[in-house]
């Protein structure tokens, strides 16, 4: 049968063009996607990317609770624009500890890779409790109600460490020992500020 044969034959049979259309994108997304899950560079953690502290980790799972990603993204891209406005573009190896990686696409409000050290603590909390008293024009709703929770109310942050460190993330024992009197005191908007005061800082993003 010749290459037009097959063609017709193909557009004539639905589920045969269905399988068609599947094989091909299969090949196409493994072609893709292979190459990188054998790249080192790719995975392996950049030379100052850590595993987050106790703190930082409450705060990242509180960031992902309130949907912070929905509106924000991680991932400054490679083109002059972003890094003029954001910092370092961002790297691979700096997500390796991110289960799950929050790079993101959506920007109703700026990229946060790199916001680390920009603003103060005081600057932090004021935005968080209410946007428009540091930016008056924001349309991000407030979270007065991470003041008034405990950072490790679950008391579970013993738990969350081993279960990354079984993924590999490199936690010691005595890390893991310690993180309850980390956030001992300590609210969840704590651990947010804290959060967002460690993005960019595997990357020595200077403070702006």
């Amino acid at each position: 049968m010749d290459g037009l044969g097959l063609h017709r034959r193909l557009e004539a049979n639905a589920g045969l063009l269905t399988f068609g259309i599947l094989v091909v994108s299969a090949i196409g997304g493994l072609v893709q996607v292979l190459p990188s899950v054998f790249q080192d560079s790719l995975v392996a953690p950049a030379p100052a990317t850590r595993p987050y502290p106790a703190l930082q980790l409450i705060g990242r799972d509180v960031y992902i609770r309130e949907g912070c990603s929905a509106c924000h993204s991680q991932q400054v891209r490679p083109l002059l624009a972003e890094v003029r406005r954001y910092g370092p573009y961002s790297r691979a190896g700096e997500s390796a500890y991110d289960r799950p990686f929050l790079w993101g696409s959506k920007r109703t409000g700026p990229d946060l890779h790199r916001i680390g050290g920009r603003y103060t603590d005081v600057w932090h909390r004021a935005h968080l409790m209410d946007p428009r008293s540091v930016v008056p024009n924001s349309i991000m709703p407030g979270y007065p109600w991470l003041e008034r929770r405990a950072a490790d109310a679950d008391g579970d942050i013993m738990q969350r460490m081993r279960a990354l460190r079984f993924l590999g993330h490199p936690y010691t024992d005595a890390e893991i020992d310690a993180a309850p009197a980390a956030l001992a005191g300590a609210t969840e908007l704590d651990a947010l500020i804290a959060y967002l005061q460690g993005l960019g800082a595997s990357a020595g993003a200077p403070p702006r």
